[in-house]
Formats: structure tokens, C-alpha cells, sequence
């Protein structure tokens, strides 16, 4: 990711781009697996901007799972509403960025 956090019109930005996303991964009962770490790094290799979708979990749950997902995922969560959740982290190469940040 670069070097300083986002600033808040760049969260409002990615959540606008994340209104057109559909959820490119789900968490479910088996919560979050080395399995699914490895599929968030692929998809945020590939996007940069990820929606998931917590399927059967309570809201402290989800608090819970954004926070591990930021931390373990090395990415930022940038919005969270019930149960989906926007991630992002920038590609470091300039010329594989697919967002441009405000």
C-alpha cells in the first residue's frame, strides 16, 4: 500500500467505485482461512478494490473480521455496511494501478 493512510475524501471515493463492485469473495462459517487470505491477495492484486460479503455473522463479528482483514491482508478496510466490507490496498507498480486516488 503507499506510504500514508487514506484520506477521507479518498475513502469516499473508493466506496463509490465500490458501489458498482459485486462482492468478489464471501466469509462464511469457516471465517477467515489461510485459504481465503490467499484468495484476497490474488483479488486484490488483480483490482485493488475488493467487496466482501460476511454471510452469518453478527455485527461484533464483523467488526472483528475487518480488522483482521486490514491487519492480515495488508490492505485498508475503506467502508462497511451490514454485512459487506471494501477493501483496498494500491498496487505498488504505477503502471498496474487500475484506480486513480483523488
Amino acid at each position: 500500500m503507499h506510504d500514508s493512510p487514506l484520506t477521507g475524501a479518498q475513502k469516499t471515493f473508493l466506496r463509490g467505485h465500490g458501489q458498482l463492485l459485486a462482492p468478489a469473495l464471501k466469509v462464511g462459517k469457516g471465517g477467515l482461512t489461510p485459504a481465503f487470505f490467499a484468495e484476497l491477495q490474488k483479488a486484490l492484486d488483480a483490482r485493488e478494490l475488493v467487496k466482501l460479503r460476511f454471510l452469518g455473522a453478527d455485527r461484533d463479528e464483523r467488526v472483528e473480521w475487518c480488522a483482521r482483514v486490514a491487519g492480515e491482508g495488508r490492505c485498508a478496510c475503506v467502508g462497511a455496511v451490514g454485512h459487506t466490507a471494501l477493501f483496498y490496498r494500491q498496487n505498488p507498480e504505477p503502471a498496474a494501478r487500475r484506480i486513480a486516488l483523488p
